[in-house]
């Protein structure tokens, strides 16, 4: 939309529009219906709750349709309720006594909410949303960035490359293994989302039951909420204040900020790669790299990916610090700051699909790779004093560095002193064969 206040909702609102089930309005407001019917259709098969008979099969399908049936159109009436009502969890509820209103539900309409305080709903609706989220969308575009990451990795694991470390020439490695630790950093990452709970409650005003019990004291409450709990596919957590303590959510958040900082991290290497030329990009027909300079095809998906990702961690370090405070037995504040997780997951989901598309842009300059080493003789310093360190002669790191330091150094200028140095043949002959292309140790097995 060309009058949207978020890029979000505008410019990006394509890239990110398979995360609007779970954390748009409409989203929420559904997951809540979700969630109050099937409390209610479990409520009705506890048969201690004597007053609500058990739902015959005709009712729970009228019940099941609601939530089928349930769109956009239906979710503006629940905002028009909650006009009035000025409370969004108690406008769900009278728009689910309002469906049931002439049917054969209606008598038993106020078991709806039945004990419930509205953060047993809101806990319940953000972990179905996050989990759902995560599974369908996050976690199949973060499995796509490691196994291109390490597709990478393969393709170029062979081509040696020149390392800058504080930006100077230093010890060679190769293409591949450099995207290779990236790969690993991810796939670290990776393995923690996989293991992920997503937590909930359901024990009323401030979690002990309370008025659940005074209305049935026979009744096993934590035994009906654990198992109402795990049906959603959710792990309980009894030990509550009014409010989950979105420890887990915090948990999620911060693994999530370090899979991104990782990214950044690539993001900025690839840049630095393609300024220097070690890698070309692809150039899209009608692209635009500069609206002065026509010669321009700039890395712009790394750009782009860079600042999405800084502004998602800026607002998962928020949330993850926020939500796990609560002054004594509940205030607000999470409910405001969490109706941005989506915008920290929006902002991810935009990243990850730029970084995707400039790696697919990269051709690698095996010339310029080439040619960078074969100008940087002077990087033999390293295995050359190593070897002479070896067979103890003195001053070998000095006598390369008053060599090499500052100076212009060539294939011959290394051959020269190597013939001079006093070492066995078989060492001396493997020095004379090196060259800065074949010095990159293990790096091509790795």
């Amino acid at each position: 939309m060309i009058t949207a206040l978020s890029p979000l909702d505008g410019r990006y609102h394509s890239k990110v529009s398979e995360l609007s089930p779970y954390f748009s309005e409409y989203g929420l407001i559904k997951h809540r219906l979700m969630v109050e019917i099937s409390f209610l259709m479990m409520l009705s098969s506890e048969k201690g709750v004597e007053e609500l008979p058990a739902f015959s099969d005709k009712e729970l399908k009228l019940l099941e349709d609601i939530l089928k049936n349930f769109d956009e159109k239906e979710a503006e009436k629940v905002k028009k309720i909650e006009a009035t009502t000025n409370h969004d969890v108690k406008a769900v509820e009278y728009y689910l006594k309002e469906k049931l209103k002439k049917t054969s539900l209606e008598p038993h309409s106020e078991f709806i909410h039945f004990a419930c305080t509205s953060e047993d709903i809101n806990n319940l609706s953000y972990a179905l949303m996050l989990k759902g989220a995560m599974e369908n969308v996050m976690l199949p575009h973060l499995k796509e960035m490691v196994k291109k990451m390490n597709a990478l990795a393969k393709k170029w694991k062979t081509v040696p490359m020149l390392s800058l470390t504080h930006g100077q020439p230093a010890t060679p490695s190769t293409v591949g293994k450099e995207f290779l630790v990236i790969a690993k950093r991810l796939e670290r990452q990776l393995e923690l989302f996989k293991t992920q709970e997503f937590l909930g409650k359901l024990n009323g005003a401030t979690g002990n039951f309370n008025a659940h019990l005074i209305a049935y004291p026979t009744v096993n409450w934590m035994k009906f909420s654990e198992k109402f709990i795990k049906n959603l596919g959710l792990t309980p957590n009894f030990y509550t204040t009014q409010i989950e303590s979105h420890d887990y959510q915090s948990e999620l958040y911060d693994v999530t900020t370090r899979f991104n900082s990782i990214l950044i991290d690539a993001n900025r290497d690839i840049w630095m790669y393609i300024s220097r030329g070690l890698f070309k990009q692809k150039v899209v027909a009608g692209e635009v790299g500069s609206s002065t300079m026509p010669h321009k095809v700039n890395p712009i998906d790394f750009e782009n990916s860079e600042g999405n990702l800084g502004l998602a961690n800026a607002i998962f370090r928020h949330l993850s610090l926020t939500l796990p405070h609560s002054r004594m037995q509940r205030d607000l504040t999470d409910s405001t700051v969490q109706r941005n997780i989506g915008v920290g997951f929006g902002y991810s989901l935009i990243a990850y699909k730029s970084t995707l598309k400039g790696l697919n842009k990269l051709e690698l300059n095996k010339k310029f790779a080439q040619e960078e080493l074969n100008k940087n003789w002077a990087l033999l310093a390293e295995p050359i004093q190593t070897v002479m360190r070896k067979h103890a002669i003195p001053n070998a790191y000095e006598k390369l560095k008053e060599l090499t330091r500052g100076r212009e150094i060539s294939k011959e200028s290394v051959r020269v002193f190597v013939e001079t140095l006093e070492i066995p043949e078989e060492d001396k002959k493997r020095l004379l064969e090196l060259s800065p292309e074949s010095y990159v140790g293990m790096a091509k097995e790795m």
